[in-house]
């Protein structure tokens, strides 16, 4: 693998056919910083006289090149994400999406996510993007416990997010998704059981459940150094994630990946682009795309993102190129995350001699000529992943 730093100027490059394309769009503003996050998001202090509109505008030029430096390629899923994307308003989303349409041919029956924070939405907001071309709506739930809320330094309250669900499919969205995180501290299983029991009654097709991550460099970080709150505990996550599966899978929502449950047809179809090895350009500060073999990733701030975009260039931070071997550890890592499983022919020898041993461990099992995760494997899929890669 071979990385380039910026400035970038992205090699030729074209979509590989039959694996599918998307389009990633950063919105990189947020009304407070939640303590957790370490995503590439500014509060109005920190945008350097960035805003909504002068993104918008650098968005539609990023675009416009991006479809020169693809050439033709037809759009399967379009996920706008954050940040919060709901704080653009309906008309702003809308001229999303128009941007994406304006540069790229979307195909019949694309998938269009947009990501919302509950407490920017409202039955309003849900039927103007409705009626704009968005199919799908991810809702950041976290929790419905209000001292988990308040660790987390979320705004909006315990009921907003299943308010904004039934809005959602009120609006006639057939496609809504809650967004979980379990293992923060103070939590309690009663505290878990309440969120899973509440995302279920708000009748959504899919949940996501990740556990809490203190990264580097976030408020939460600091708070668990100065000793303030424990870090999560692995045997409680452990345990937290069983009450997810079981909770979700006895509601009629199954695993598909391993921190995504849905009903039948409510898979994210953006994401599994992502984990099959689909191709995608991310537009916006911040935002990784891929492209044939070629990874890039723009710069971060939205100032900057807009000035280089004035010139009638690309963003691009810096690029990597990857080779084969890149390419197979991440088939292995992604694919092995999926409930269909890996083919066991994209493994060296080696790798399925090991594979036998994680099977006999009780962590992968066949399902005819694939591999997949067993429930305890699941818990370990990581350290499953280290464990078959060679060397």
């Amino acid at each position: 693998m071979s990385v380039r730093p910026a400035p970038a100027v992205l090699p030729e490059m074209t979509v590989t056919p039959g694996t599918g394309f998307g389009i990633y769009v950063h919105v990189p503003f947020c009304a407070t910083r939640c303590g957790y996050c370490d995503f590439n998001t500014y509060t109005a202090g920190e945008l350097g006289g960035a805003n909504p509109d002068g993104w918008l505008t650098a968005l539609r030029a990023e675009l416009e090149l991006a479809a020169a430096a693809v050439g033709p390629a037809t759009v399967d899923t379009v996920f706008v994400g954050g940040g919060t994307p709901s704080l653009l308003g309906a008309a702003r989303l809308a001229a999303v999406l128009d941007a994406v349409r304006g540069a790229f041919t979307i195909s019949p029956g694309a998938e269009v996510t947009t990501e919302a924070n509950p407490e920017s939405t409202a039955p309003e907001f849900f039927d103007a993007i409705r009626a704009a071309g968005y199919t799908r709506v991810s809702l950041g739930m976290q929790s419905a416990s209000p001292r988990v809320l308040a660790v987390l330094d979320r705004t909006h309250s315990p009921g907003r997010a299943v308010a904004a669900a039934r809005e959602a499919l009120a609006a006639g969205f057939a496609h809504v998704n809650l967004d979980l995180i379990y293992g923060t501290p103070g939590e309690s299983d009663d505290d878990l059981l309440a969120s899973l029991q509440a995302a279920v009654d708000a009748g959504v097709d899919h949940v996501s459940a990740y556990a809490l991550v203190v990264e580097d460099g976030t408020a939460l970080a600091r708070r668990v150094r100065r000793g303030e709150i424990a870090a999560p505990d692995d045997d409680v996550l452990a345990h937290r994630y069983r009450m997810i599966d079981r909770t979700l899978t006895d509601a009629g929502l199954d695993w598909y990946e391993v921190s995504n449950w849905s009903r039948p047809g409510g898979e994210c179809r953006h994401n599994e682009g992502y984990w099959a090895g689909g191709q995608w350009w991310g537009a916006g500060p911040g935002a990784h795309g891929f492209v044939g073999d070629v990874r890039w990733w723009n710069i971060k701030h939205p100032s900057a993102y807009a000035q280089i975009l004035q010139g009638a260039t690309l963003p691009v931070a810096g690029f990597e190129l990857l080779g084969a071997a890149d390419r197979h550890v991440e088939e292995v890592m992604l694919g092995i995350r999926l409930r269909r499983g890996l083919p066991t022919d994209v493994l060296t020898d080696t790798e399925r001699q090991r594979a036998i041993q994680a099977i006999a461990d009780g962590l992968l099992v066949e399902a005819g000529d694939r591999l997949v995760l067993t429930d305890r494997g699941r818990l370990l899929a990581d350290a499953v992943v280290r464990d078959l890669l060679d060397g």
